[in-house]
């Protein structure tokens, strides 16, 4: 790299009247190419222009060259083996970075080696938004911040996106649609569900709300005469959530309704039946009022519409038993969750601009954003194990400068990173501008996105987090839970706020404030006032200059995330300090330890994982790792009683104190927090209660639970023990001429396969797979159906059918015939299965453990397996008797989003 040259360029590009040199600077640097000139250009200022015009002509044909120029892409295994090295030999994180973040096309191929990589191609996008603005960050300054994952890591869908022109997609992690207008109507209906659909393609998480849709038995003016209410929808929303794959996963969607409405307990019980609403969150809009009633025993009025002063429709309920209803269900399935509306909006920046249009009115998958209609939002985290000088020592401190410092950067990247949204919404505005079909049909979309760049620009919202709380806590000699602790967690946040409040003040000064920005709007908001009151000098700086964003803060739940930065995740405590993994080995190698030997006389040792910052406590403290992975458990755990982890894991926090210490937090934390409570198996439905209860007392503006096993989805029934199995006579529902289809395509190695899934009552009834080279599709057909044409004395054949672009059927015949015949055996073999309803983890289960001597079978077998796996609810238990992998507990395993995924350890696989 030429430094000097460039440093010169940008001296030209910040002069105004030297815009071509500045555009050349840009150019070259969007194609990462140098120029060979001179070290030291010295030229008076007049004449620096024209000689950036002599470079563009002498350097032309190494541009030329960069455009033509092919990006090089690496294989899966070069890029394990690298970004393993990288992690320091944590295959999991080099898993996660590979499949989740490196740069990759849409056909799977992946143009990153290491997270350094990708960490340059963030840093140049960054850099090219700050030469816009006064006093720009370099690039070499925002690559340092990003750097092995140790100060500041933009998540999930801007670490994906960013720089990424394979792929036309949006940075935002999250939106919300929707609104309390005319939605209740089949077309308000649609419309919020084509919504939902176009954003989930392009990776978003949606939230919306349902409290506008009419109550069960409402009049309607239509051949229906009355309403259906609350439960179809939730119903629809869900099947569109599982219909539309992101990258590879499903998407997230949050439905939410508020206590108020006649339905709200219908809504609460619509996911209790096995299999319904499983594409969705749901979480209950609960009122001070409702918990008012809860506690005094008073009866509570729903009504609909539920803001309106001459509602339609009038009840009261007894509030202690819908609260029970609640509790009952979270206790049960760990859902629904619960959001204290009015807290999030009495607490809600924006909604001092409800009435121009930041009303909160939803909140995104996870909980930690409530959004207005059509606002997004985008997630930064600081790593704050980062911050720890001497970790683990005596001489552990944690470096507030720094981190004051590198608050303000996550300030100003965030803000980056909307104007790299607003040209990401630009591309997708092109996309469908180009797209073929009818501008009727493009119409709804495009409005959409219309609606959420105005947002986005309008109010800038950032989300700014943090990661590693707990080994923050751990490395600084404080145990997570104890009031210690807590007051050190809420003094950390409470600097975020300030230093973050702080540069948005300082960046309205250099680019202006958002639109709307009215100080006199926000004076009486509590959480303006609490800033107001810590740092008056900020304070009068927003009045003084404005504020760049109208609000800034969240804590996600940061799950793959923390995996990257190999810390704990969000500010939750570590999971486990050490679990164990097995591995086969020889017992007749030199220095093996054979732990055990297997029905099949294989051999085993069984050794210890630990979680990696514990790994760093030993080593601090004169332990060498892999010896103590070696150790038995009794010896192991007296180590661990010495180190900071000890009492302070996910199973050992008091509950009080952990939601106690959500609250606290909350108070320095604009948007919201994404934690869920974990209870053990035993707790009782009184303790569910009392977490929720609390956690309305403490400030906190939303909450789950999760107690141990209450997501087992075993399909026993309520009294059958978990282990019985009852065989009877099954019989298999008759299959009609023609049956819906969805289409699966994936990647075994090298080669692309392809399957259709027929469907009965949306669950998989036939399945016919094979290599996509067999059965050619084009790659927009997602959906079709599979035609049974039966001629007497001949074998029934099977032919697919689907609409193109301009609504005309097209069909293709013979799909039993278009893949290799052994295949097609097998797979009437498993169709057979499908329709006798055997449950898809069992099945699942028995086609993996199918054995077979010829490659192109196994490989075909892996296929089915993928698809299949597609449609298997999540948090579906695998097994109580099978054992995790990675770290071999027995009742971890589940599904999700059609991968296995362990509770324990965070051990995820995708076939």
């Amino acid at each position: 790299m030429d430094i000097n040259l460039f440093a010169n360029l940008e001296e030209v590009a910040e002069t105004k009247e030297k815009e071509r040199a500045g555009d050349y600077y840009n150019e070259m640097l969007e194609k990462r190419v140098r120029p060979a000139v001179p070290e030291k250009i010295e030229l008076q200022p007049e004449q620096k222009v024209n000689k950036m015009e002599e470079l563009v002509i002498e350097n032309e044909p190494i541009v030329q060259a960069a455009d033509k120029k092919a990006p090089v892409s690496y294989s899966h295994e070069e890029i394990l083996e690298k970004a393993t090295e990288y992690f320091r030999g944590d295959t999991l994180a080099a898993n996660v970075w590979m499949n989740k973040y490196a740069l990759k096309d849409s056909d799977g191929n992946i143009y990153e080696l290491t997270p350094d990589d990708m960490h340059r191609r963030l840093a140049a996008e960054v850099a090219r938004i700050e030469r816009k603005y006064p006093n720009p960050l370099s690039e070499d300054e925002i690559f340092e911040l990003f750097r092995n994952f140790r100060f500041i890591i933009p998540q999930g869908s801007p670490m994906a996106g960013m720089g990424n022109n394979f792929q036309v997609s949006s940075l935002s992690n999250c939106f919300v649609i929707g609104g309390d207008g005319n939605y209740d109507s089949y077309g308000g209906i649609m419309k919020i569900d084509q919504e939902q659909v176009q954003l989930m393609k392009r990776r978003g998480g949606v939230g919306h709300d349902l409290s506008h849709i009419r109550p069960t038995g409402s009049p309607v003016k239509n051949s229906a005469l009355t309403s259906t209410g609350i439960v179809p929808f939730m119903e629809r929303y869900s099947n569109s959530t599982r219909e539309v794959a992101q990258d590879g996963r499903r998407g997230a969607l949050m439905l939410t309704i508020s206590v108020k409405h006649p339905d709200a307990e219908r809504f609460i019980d619509a996911k209790l039946e096995q299999g319904k609403v499983t594409g969705a969150n749901v979480s209950v809009k609960i009122d001070d009022e409702f918990m008012q009633s809860v506690i005094s025993g008073k009866p509570y009025r729903q009504q609909y519409p539920i803001h309106a002063h001459n509602p339609m429709k009038i009840q009261e309920i007894d509030a202690q038993a819908l609260w029970n209803k609640i509790i009952h269900n979270a206790w049960q399935s760990a859902e629904p969750g619960v959001l204290f509306w009015d807290t999030v909006t009495r607490e809600s920046v924006p909604d001092c601009y409800a009435d121009l249009g930041f009303k909160t009115l939803s909140t995104n998958p996870c909980g930690e954003i409530p959004l207005c209609p059509y606002d997004s939002c985008r997630l930064i985290a600081l790593n704050l194990y980062g911050y720890v000088e001497n970790p683990f020592t005596a001489e552990a401190r944690f470096n507030f400068d720094l981190f004051r410092k590198h608050s303000a950067y996550a300030l100003r990247i965030m803000d980056d990173i909307i104007d790299l949204e607003s040209e990401k919404i630009d591309a997708i505005l092109g996309k469908v501008d180009s797209d073929p079909e009818d501008e009727e049909i493009k119409r709804i979309e495009r409005k959409m996105w219309e609606n959420i760049r105005t947002k986005t620009l309008q109010g800038r919202r950032t989300g700014i987090g943090i990661t590693a709380e707990g080994d923050m806590l751990a490395a600084l000699g404080l145990r997570y839970g104890t009031d210690e602790a807590t007051k050190f967690s809420v003094e950390v946040h409470k600097t975020l706020a300030v230093e973050v409040y702080g540069a948005s003040a300082d960046l309205a000064g250099e680019r202006g404030p958002f639109p709307i920005y009215n100080s006199e709007r926000e004076k009486g908001n509590p959480f303006i006032q609490r800033l107001r009151q810590e740092s008056p000098e900020v304070y009068e700086k927003m009045v003084r200059n404005g504020r760049r964003n109208i609000a800034m803060l969240t804590i996600a739940p940061t799950g793959s995330v923390s995996i990257c930065t190999q810390t704990t995740s969000g500010i939750e405590p570590v999971f486990m300090v050490s679990y164990k993994r097995r591995r086969k080995v020889n017992p007749n190698d030199k220095n093996v330890n054979v732990t055990f030997v297997d029905e099949v006389g294989d051999s085993w040792e069984e050794y210890n994982v630990f979680h990696p910052k514990f790994i760093d406590w030993l080593q601090i403290n004169g332990y060498d790792p892999d010896q103590v992975k070696l150790y038995e458990e009794a010896k192991l755990q007296a180590i661990i009683e010495k180190s900071p982890y000890y009492k302070a894991t996910s199973n050992d926090i008091d509950w009080v104190s952990k939601v106690q210490m959500q609250g606290a937090i909350q108070k320095w934390v604009d948007h919201s927090i994404s934690v869920t409570v974990n209870l053990p198996k035993e707790a009782t439905e009184e303790l569910v209660s009392q977490v929720y209860k609390t956690a309305w007392e403490s400030g906190c503006k939303g909450m789950t639970i999760y107690r141990d096993g209450s997501r087992s989805g075993v399909l026993i029934g309520a009294d059958k023990k978990e282990d019985t199995v009852e065989f009877r006579e099954t019989k298999a529902p008759p299959r009609p001429q023609k049956l819906e289809a969805d289409v699966v395509r994936f990647q075994n190695d090298y080669e692309k396969w392809i399957a259709v899934i027929g469907l009965l009552d949306n669950k998989p009834y036939e399945v016919f797979t094979g290599k996509a080279d067999g059965f050619y599709l084009p790659p927009w057909v997602q959906k079709g159906w599979v035609l049974r044409n039966k001629v007497e004395n001949e074998p029934a054949r099977y032919d697919f059918q689907f609409l193109d672009k301009d609504g005309y059927k097209v069909t293709i015949e013979g799909l039993s015939r278009s893949f290799n015949k052994e295949f097609w055996n097998y797979a009437k073999l498993i169709s057979g299965i499908l329709r006798h309803g055997m449950p898809l983890p069992f099945l699942v289960n028995l086609v993996e453990n199918l054995n077979f001597d010829n490659d192109s079978i196994t490989t075909w077998k892996n296929g089915v397996v993928r698809a299949l796996k597609r449609y298997i609810p999540d948090g579906t238990s695998v097994s109580s008797k099978t054992e995790c992998p990675s770290c071999g507990e027995k009742d971890g395993l589940m599904y999700k989003e059609g991968c296995l995924t362990c509770k324990h350890c965070g051990y995820s696989k995708c076939s």
